[in-house]
């Protein structure tokens, strides 16, 4: 029988050998924490790699290849022209006209009004306007409108249009470039108006050659507009001539470089200056 010593000690060891298993039950528990914890981090490290870069290559794509924008439509340009105009009934030749002195006109240049007495009304005279962007030979017709085009030959002749700029180019609805304001403002003149010589039966399109104006009758002056397409206009701006073939070509070149978009932003209409400079470098009368 054991005595009381070896039970002792036998207790002691029993109790010797659980405090060892449970400190490696501990220790392996604590090992697996441990593993367990680097394991998720590992996990979510990877999917954080993953996603960063899943992201990443995502956004290089849409950088490399952003999504595609519809392009704007190209001008759509007629290429017919217009039936040139014809008044129902012939004026009377020579015919007078008259040219008040405007005091509503700004002006950089002044220039002289012509002699309004005994004005032809009938034939045509061809005149080259010389640009920036190419010459535009026009033909004016006195039987349309012989006192504009008496005003036209004389501020030609005295170089009035010479270093002036075409100020307003229309693409939509519109499609003309007007021109003859010394001042590039749309409110120059050259300080005298000039007589309507409108008709109800005008109509305008490519090829026609007009006066601008104001609202005002018989408020025109010196600045035309030169149409190389549509125009929905009613009959009340003076026809005088027409553009030719080469002509047009040159305005079909300025019109499809467009308007510069911050004159644009600046009208309530869309018009503006033209991107491509059109600057009369010199007109002449050709015999």
């Amino acid at each position: 029988m054991a005595t009381n010593q070896q039970r002792r000690e036998a207790a002691k060891r029993k109790l010797e050998r659980q405090l060892v298993r449970r400190a490696e039950r501990a220790r392996r528990r604590k090992i697996i924490g441990v593993g367990a914890t680097v394991g998720v981090v590992v996990v979510v490290a990877g999917l954080v790699v993953f996603f960063a870069t899943r992201s990443s290559d995502d956004s290089s794509t849409s950088a490399a290849a952003p999504a595609s924008t519809p392009e704007s439509s190209p001008l759509q340009i007629p290429t017919e022209r217009v039936t040139e105009a014809k008044r129902p009934t012939p004026l009377p030749n020579p015919t007078t006209c008259d040219y008040p002195a405007s005091t509503d006109q700004q002006s950089t240049k002044k220039a002289t009004a012509p002699n309004g007495k005994n004005v032809s009304s009938t034939g045509t005279v061809n005149v080259t306007l010389k640009t920036t962007a190419g010459d535009i030979p026009v033909t004016l017709d006195r039987a349309l409108a012989p006192c504009t085009v008496n005003s036209f030959l004389s501020l030609v002749n005295q170089g009035f249009y010479t270093d002036t700029a075409c100020h307003r180019l229309g693409t939509d609805g519109l499609q003309m470039l007007q021109c003859g304001d010394p001042t590039g403002t749309g409110m120059g003149g050259p300080g005298y108006t000039v007589q309507d010589e409108n008709f109800p039966q005008l109509t305008y399109g490519r090829g026609v050659l007009a006066m601008a104006k104001t609202s005002q009758p018989n408020s025109g002056g010196s600045q035309f507009f030169m149409v190389y397409g549509t125009a929905q206009l009613d009959p009340d701006y003076t026809v005088f001539g027409s553009i030719s073939d080469t002509g047009l070509q040159v305005l079909d070149k300025v019109a499809r470089d467009g308007v510069d978009p911050a004159s644009a932003a600046q009208s309530q209409d869309g018009t503006g200056a033209p991107k491509t400079p059109v600057k009369f470098t010199g007109a002449t009368v050709d015999a």
